[in-house]
């Protein structure tokens, strides 16, 4: 009997380890896709920021710090936690992101089916960017 409940208990310790390691690796690449973003105009940053904070906020409390107080990061996470709120240039980077993707698929003569599709999936989600309040002054 103790061998049977060590062994469950030690396959739990392991399945804790496993979910941790799993969050952190899903953390750090959303994160650096996050990242990239900031550099590619079509590549939104917020979202994988986002998924960066839940993984590492159910993950290692040192990464998900190390995130809010990031310089660049932080403050998308802490608007978007206390306000559900999304800045001014946020809003028009993405939503011109969004755009261009229409025009090159245009430019590129994307199948028209796939354009429409594109167009309203975008529509769709620069209606809900735009929804959201700013954060407040300051």
């Amino acid at each position: 009997m103790y061998l049977r409940t060590l062994a469950l208990v030690a396959g739990r310790v392991v399945i804790a380890h496993l979910k941790r390691l799993t969050l952190i690796v899903i953390g750090l690449i959303s994160l650096v896709i996050g990242a990239i973003g900031i550099f590619v105009p079509l590549l939104p940053t917020t979202p994988f920021v986002l998924v960066s904070a839940i993984a590492f906020a159910n993950s290692s409390d040192r990464l998900h710090q190390w995130l809010l107080n990031h310089d660049v990061f932080g403050p998308l996470i802490v608007n978007w936690r206390e306000h559900g709120a999304i800045s001014r240039r946020t809003k028009i980077v993405s939503v011109m992101s969004m755009a261009a993707i229409v025009v090159i698929s245009l430019l590129l003569a994307v199948p028209t089916h796939v354009v429409i599709i594109q167009a309203l999936v975008m529509s769709i989600s620069a209606g809900f960017i735009l929804s959201r309040p700013l954060p407040p002054p300051g």
